[in-house]
Parts: structure tokens; sequence; C-alpha cells
């Protein structure tokens, strides 16, 4: 009997935050898997030095150490896998490996909170694997990336 009072209170709580989860949109993007960790931080040169075959050893490396992969959409805009299908280890980690570099049309459930763009995959509808040849431009290994000799 006197737990009643706290569960009200939490109930009370917890009623304002589910009030705030944000509703998604069911959408398809089309653009290339890329690792976020490199595209945002700039660490290895500026948005377009990280995609593309230039990029694709260093995007395995992010994915395979956890960080999430994100689709560089056609409109510019990057939107951040929190999951596909089921599998919520397989926005960073081994399962999409298979992808990295790889121009994609996913469909899913898109949700935005504070300007960032996340998005659930449902599927992937269609995989064109890698198109953007950037070796042209920057050779096996980019320039930046060759460490200078001491």
């Amino acid at each position: 009997m006197s737990r009643h009072p706290l569960l009200l209170a939490a109930a009370l709580i917890a009623a304002p935050l589910a009030s705030h989860a944000a509703e998604g949109t069911r959408v398809q993007v089309t653009g290339e898997i890329i690792d976020t960790w490199c595209y945002y931080s700039g660490v290895m040169g500026g948005p377009d030095a990280v995609v593309g075959t230039a990029h694709h050893t260093c995007a395995l490396w992010c994915s395979a150490g956890g960080i999430p992969v994100g689709i560089l959409g056609e409109d510019g805009d990057v939107y951040t896998v929190l999951k596909v299908d089921e599998d919520d280890q397989a926005a960073g980690g081994d399962t999409l490996l298979s992808l990295a570099s790889y121009n994609v049309t996913a469909d899913g459930m898109l949700y935005e909170r504070d300007g960032i763009k996340y998005i659930v995959v449902g599927r992937v509808e269609a995989s064109d694997e890698i198109i953007n040849q950037t070796h042209e431009d920057y050779g096996v290994i980019p320039g930046f990336a060759i460490p200078e000799p001491k």
C-alpha cells in the first residue's frame, strides 16, 4: 500500500517522456554507406576524402570497431543507421561490413531530432556496390593519410 504513491509519481514522470517519443516517417534513401566517425570528425580530411573506394578500408575498420554507419544520401544529408532489420548490433559491426562504401537504396523509418537524421533500416532494397571510384583523385591511399618520414 505504501508503494502506490511512488508508482503514481513514477507514472507521472514517465508520461511526459513518452509523449516526447519521435514519430518516424517511412522513407527510401539512396546513397553511399559511410563511416560516420571519419565523415563528421574530419580526421581523414574533408567530406570528399571519406567516401568511395579511397576510403573503403578505413570504413571497414571503423564499422568493425563499432562506429555507427550512415547513409550519405543523394540529397547530401547523412542518415545515421540505428539498426538494420531487427539486429540492434547491425549499425556498427560485422553486419554491414559487406556494404561499406556501397551505394544502396534502403527502406526504413526516419527519425529526426535536433537536426540529426536517424534511420532504422527495414530492408536494403538495392545495392549497386561501389560506384564512387575516387582512386583517380586520391590514388590507392590518399596522400594526406601517408605519414611523414621522421
